[in-house]
């Protein structure tokens, strides 16, 4: 479930240094761009609030977009945008989200959806930086 039209997916030993900021840092497109270019957090905006059924692969043959994220820790959190770490709180899955371990080093989240469902995958990849001159949507 997202009350923010965006799923997230990050290494909370990554944006720890976000956890005094305020809750929503992110929702100022320059601050969420500057977090998807660092690797930090991919962001996906998904155009609309609700449920949606995600599904984890090892790869996928046609990705809409992909994202290089930094792994610092091994385990990643997916849920909703307003999950990410800000606001004096970290991730959890009591309201939705999954942690799931990935190996340590750079990774391209690949993403696809097909309406509601959500398709992403995570690849090793050295890179884990982005060049994206706009929010990612899928």
């Amino acid at each position: 479930m997202t009350g923010t039209a965006t799923l997230c997916v990050f290494d909370p030993a990554l944006v720890r240094h976000k956890l005094e900021d305020d809750c929503d840092w992110w929702s100022i497109p320059s601050a969420e761009l500057a977090a998807v270019n660092g690797g930090q957090v991919a962001f996906f905006n998904v155009g609309g609030d609700g449920a949606y059924d995600l599904v984890v692969h090892d790869e996928l043959a046609e990705p809409h977009v992909s994202v290089h994220l930094a792994i610092a820790s091994g385990r990643v959190f997916i849920g909703a945008g307003e999950d990410v770490t800000g606001g004096g709180l970290e991730p959890d899955t009591a309201y939705g989200g999954i942690f799931v371990d990935v190996p340590v080093g750079g990774c391209r989240v690949q993403a696809h959806r097909d309406g509601a469902r959500i398709s992403l995958a995570f690849v090793p990849d050295a890179r884990s930086s982005n060049t994206f001159g706009d929010l990612v949507r899928i």
